[in-house]
């Protein structure tokens, strides 16, 4: 009993979490960036010679906490933060970037959802990564399509997303040690 109030309780929080990566990702393209494009994103360098819009950080960490809500409160909470989140992301976003914010969030992170849920049993951090990898991956596909017409940030999108997701392991791991160690088994 102790250990379901344990864990539902960090999936509370794991939740909490990646509610808020949508508005910080709406406010950040907006807002926050080494440069920023007139009509057009706020950007920050991801690697050498490679840019991104900033709300890059705050979805590839949404991507992630996605997948730690499933593995503390379960699939159905999981799949309605999906549409929660979608519909938030869709009331935030500049006029502008409304469609391809809310759908790049939808279909992002229903990929997440479709990769990490067979995985998530065979190792969690495994799972993370390859579903992390998909929804970043459609997610930057489907955004600027939408948003610019264009591919042309697509290197620094999916890399900004992946520096999010890679500097997540280090915690990935120690929750999954801490999991085995506490007996805290998935919802």
């Amino acid at each position: 009993m102790a250990d379901d109030i344990h864990r539902r309780g960090e999936g509370f929080v794991f939740l909490a979490l990646f509610g808020l990566c949508i508005p910080a990702a709406n406010w950040l393209i907006g807002h926050a960036g080494t440069m920023c494009i007139p009509q057009g994103p706020c950007l920050i360098p991801v690697a050498p010679g490679i840019m991104a819009p900033s709300g890059v950080l705050m979805v590839g960490l949404a991507l992630v906490l996605r997948d730690l809500v499933q593995r503390r409160l379960g699939l159905a909470w999981s799949a309605a933060a999906i549409l929660a989140g979608a519909a938030l992301s869709a009331l935030l976003a500049p006029p502008a970037l409304v469609l391809a914010s809310a759908l790049a969030f939808l279909l992002s992170e229903l990929a997440d959802l479709l990769v990490y849920t067979p995985l998530q049993r065979r190792g969690l951090v495994r799972a993370v990564v390859v579903s992390s990898l998909a929804g970043l991956v459609v997610d930057s596909l489907v955004f600027l399509q939408l948003a610019f017409g264009s591919l042309e940030f697509l290197p620094g999108q999916v890399l900004g997303k992946l520096w999010m997701v890679a500097l997540s392991l280090p915690l990935l791991h120690w929750l999954r040690r801490r999991d085995a160690r506490l007996g805290l088994t998935p919802a």
